[in-house]
C-alpha cells in the first residue's frame, strides 16, 4: 500500500483562508498580513491567502483586496486565493493574484448549502472563471469538498468524485484538491478513492486536504503520500472548519504533517521551528490555543527546559 513515497512533498498552506474564515473573533487586516508574511518566512512555497467572496457570506474575509495588496511577496512563493465567480475573479486579478481556486462539493446538498447552486450549475459558472483566468496568465486550482462523506447525505459515491475530477481536468484546472470536509475518512477508504481517481488523473494533478475531526488526518496523509501524492493541504496551528459543515473541526495542522514528513526523511523546505513560532503568535491573535499537537509538545518542552534552567 505504501510503496512510492516521494522524496519531497509540497505543503499547500490554507491557514490564512480556510483557517481564518470560520473564526468568530474579528481578525485585523494587519494581523492577517503579518501572519502571511511570517508563513512566507518559514519556507512555505504555496500559501492561500484569502477568498474574494461576497462579504455577507464570509465577513471574516471582507478585506481580501487589502490583504492581497499588503503582503510582502517573495519570489518562488505562489500566493493563491479562492474565487466563487466572475466578479470574484475580476477582484482577484485587480489585486495582482497569479493563482486562483474554484470550489464545489461532491454531494449535492452540501454544494447547495455552500454556494447555493447545484453541482451542474456550479460547473457552468466555472466557465466565467477558469478560461478567463487562464487567458490572463493565471493558474486555476480546484477544490472538491465532501469527497469521503457529507454532513447531510452521509456516504458519497466515489464514482461522483472521479467524474468531477475528469470534468475539472477537461475545463483546464491544473490541480484538484480532494477534501475530507468533515473529517470522516479512514486510511483504507482514502486508498480506495485515490486508486479510482488516479486512473483518470496523474499524481501531480491531485492534492489531498484532510480535516482532523476524528483524529485520522495524519494517517490519511500517510496513505496518500505513500501512494505518491506529493501535495498536501494543511493549516498552520490546525485552524479551520467549514461554515456549511456542522461539526467539522479544523484542518490538519501544518506543523504536525511537516514533523511527520521530516521524520520520514521527506523534504518540505519548511523550517519547523519558524512554523511553531508563527503558530504560537497566531494563538494570541485568534484568542485561543492552537490544536496542533506538535506545537503544544514543542512549546511544552521549551517551557520545561526554561524552568530547569531557572532552577539551576
Amino acid at each position: 500500500m505504501l510503496e512510492q513515497f516521494p522524496k519531497s512533498v509540497t505543503i499547500y498552506e490554507v491557514g490564512p483562508r480556510d483557517g481564518l474564515q470560520n473564526e468568530a473573533r474579528p481578525i485585523a487586516t494587519g494581523d492577517k498580513i503579518a501572519m502571511i508574511d511570517a508563513l512566507t518566512a518559514t519556507g512555505l512555497s504555496r500559501i492561500e491567502i484569502t477568498s474574494f467572496v461576497n462579504p455577507k457570506w464570509i465577513p471574516q474575509l471582507a478585506d481580501a483586496a487589502d490583504v492581497a495588496r499588503g503582503i510582502k511577496r517573495k519570489d518562488g512563493v505562489v500566493y493563491s486565493c479562492l474565487v466563487p465567480n466572475k466578479k470574484g475573479l475580476e477582484k482577484a486579478l485587480d489585486a495582482g493574484m497569479k493563482e486562483v481556486a474554484v470550489f464545489l462539493s461532491a454531494s449535492e446538498t452540501h454544494n447547495k448549502k455552500n454556494v447555493n447552486k447545484t453541482i451542474a450549475d456550479t460547473l457552468t459558472a466555472f466557465e466565467e472563471v477558469i478560461a478567463p483566468a487562464k487567458d490572463a496568465g493565471v493558474r486555476v486550482r480546484a477544490y472538491v469538498s465532501t469527497v469521503y462523506g457529507c454532513p447531510y447525505e452521509g456516504a458519497v459515491d466515489p464514482a461522483k468524485v472521479v467524474a468531477l475530477v475528469e470534468e475539472l481536468k477537461r475545463r483546464g484546472v491544473y490541480q484538484i484538491s480532494l477534501g475530507d470536509t468533515i473529517g470522516v475518512a479512514t486510511p483504507l477508504q482514502v486508498k480506495s478513492v485515490l486508486e479510482d481517481v488516479l486512473k483518470v488523473a496523474t499524481l501531480d494533478e491531485i492534492a489531498v486536504h484532510f480535516h482532523d475531526t476524528r483524529g485520522t488526518a495524519l494517517a490519511n496523509v500517510l496513505v496518500a503520500v505513500g501512494m505518491g501524492v506529493a501535495t498536501v493541504d494543511s493549516a498552520v496551528g490546525g485552524l479551520g472548519g467549514c461554515p456549511y459543515a456542522p461539526g467539522a473541526s479544523g484542518n490538519l495542522a501544518t506543523e504536525d504533517v511537516v514533523y511527520m514528513l521530516h521524520g520520514m526523511g521527506i523534504a518540505t523546505g519548511i523550517d519547523l521551528d519558524a512554523l511553531v513560532a508563527c503558530s504560537s503568535k497566531l494563538a494570541a491573535v485568534v484568542g485561543h490555543e492552537m490544536p496542533s499537537k506538535y506545537t503544544k509538545a514543542a512549546l511544552g518542552a521549551r517551557a520545561k527546559a526554561a524552568t530547569r534552567s531557572t532552577a539551576a
